[in-house]
């Protein structure tokens, strides 16, 4: 896996090979979720064992330093720009911030410092009601009479099947839908629709990672479902993936306590 790899092929290799996401959660929870399978890639292909990692200062300030020689791990890292203001008078004028995603190398996995030993990080536990308060997401009653609905998401709320064997799962899938947009395009009085085999291929691709994230059940049921609307090997758009694993970020972070993202 190269550093510059797409966030289409990232997702690719994390739904399709089973064990990726949760060891790499298990080891990078810190960051994003695009960024700890772009470590976990850059760490097999270099036969690294993969393990805390940190920026150069970091590890000096925790008491261990870079070995000589060893080569940074590339992460991808958002960075603020500002467009500059328009230059002639039939120019619209327009200025602002706006973001970009830059690969850059500066950080070190454990096996590349020597130092001082770390203490043992746990951790953190998701909490499901911790995370529809900060996404402002309203849990309902189950109110439909169809049982083979498992749940549905509906403007901001969810509500799930008190029958549903994976509850958790259908969790993660509705509030997806939510943070996706899913439910408010209906409202918009322009603009093109996202296909439904699109919105609901987007929606089970969170609830895989977020299941897969945090060692819950489910995850072959989400890849079954995935392939049912979307089609086995049919790669899924580059956006989509791009949106599918900003969602799971905001859920997994969301439901933490006290987490903190570095990148």
């Amino acid at each position: 896996m190269t550093p510059t790899v797409s966030f289409a092929d990232l997702l690719a290799s994390a739904v399709t090979e089973p064990g990726i996401i949760s060891c790499a959660y298990s080891q990078f929870h810190q960051y994003s979720i695009g960024n700890q399978l772009l470590a976990w890639g850059q760490c097999l292909a270099r036969d690294l064992p993969p393990g805390p990692l940190a920026t150069f200062p970091k590890w000096r300030e925790l008491g261990r330093h870079v070995r000589k020689g060893e080569k940074a791990i590339t992460l991808c890292q958002p960075v603020t720009l500002k467009r500059p203001a328009a230059t002639t008078p039939d120019d619209t004028n327009e200025t602002g911030a706006y973001t970009r995603f830059i690969h850059r190398p500066h950080w070190f996995v454990l096996a590349q410092t020597e130092g001082a030993e770390l203490a043992p990080v746990a951790l953190p536990t998701w909490d499901r009601a911790r995370a529809l308060a900060a996404l402002d997401v309203l849990e309902i009653p189950f109110d439909l009479t169809d049982g083979n609905v498992q749940g549905f998401a509906r403007d901001r709320a969810i509500a799930i099947n008190p029958l549903n064997p994976l509850p958790h799962k259908t969790v993660f899938h509705e509030m997806a839908h939510i943070l996706l947009g899913h439910t408010f395009e209906g409202l918009q009085a322009d603009g093109d629709l996202t296909p439904r085999s699109l919105k609901e291929c987007e929606a089970e691709a969170v609830a895989l990672l977020c299941c897969a994230a945090l060692d819950l059940p489910g995850v072959d049921h989400c890849r079954g479902y995935i392939q049912s609307w979307w089609g086995a090997g049919n790669p899924i758009p580059e956006r989509s993936a791009q949106r599918i694993l900003k969602a799971a970020d905001q859920i997994l972070k969301a439901g933490t306590r006290d987490r903190e993202v570095a990148a």
